[in-house]
């Protein structure tokens, strides 16, 4: 999964939009809920050596909240990483370079949508 496969799936499913917050990274966006406003997920672009990896270049990547005691368990899957620039006990990230499997990211995208929704 791609970053324009991410957004238009986000569109479909939850109706959010991109929300482009910071001019030094005009790609960067943030997806929130409409009602309570709080972030869902975060997509950017970042050199690989800022996440450990290997190679040159930049990574897109999203950033999703998680359950803590789920992270140990995702942590070991391909693509998912300690949350970059996110609290690590509850954000992880994920390369959108088709690295991690798009099961994992639209599974780990739900868990962020509810563990940020509104409580009723």
């Amino acid at each position: 999964m791609n970053t324009s496969q991410l957004l238009s799936y986000v569109q479909d499913r939850y109706g959010a939009m991109p929300e482009y917050l910071w001019q030094k990274t005009p790609d960067a966006f943030v997806l929130r809920h409409s009602g309570n406003r709080k972030w869902f997920a975060v997509v950017m672009e970042v050199p690989r050596a800022h996440l450990g990896l290997s190679g040159s270049g930049q990574v897109a990547i999203l950033d999703v909240k998680c359950s803590p005691l789920y992270q140990s368990s995702v942590l070991t899957r391909p693509g998912i990483l300690p949350g970059y620039h996110m609290n690590k006990a509850h954000w992880v990230t994920l390369l959108l370079d088709g690295t991690a499997q798009e099961e994992d990211i639209l599974f780990l995208l739900e868990m962020s949508y509810d563990l940020t929704k509104e409580k009723s």
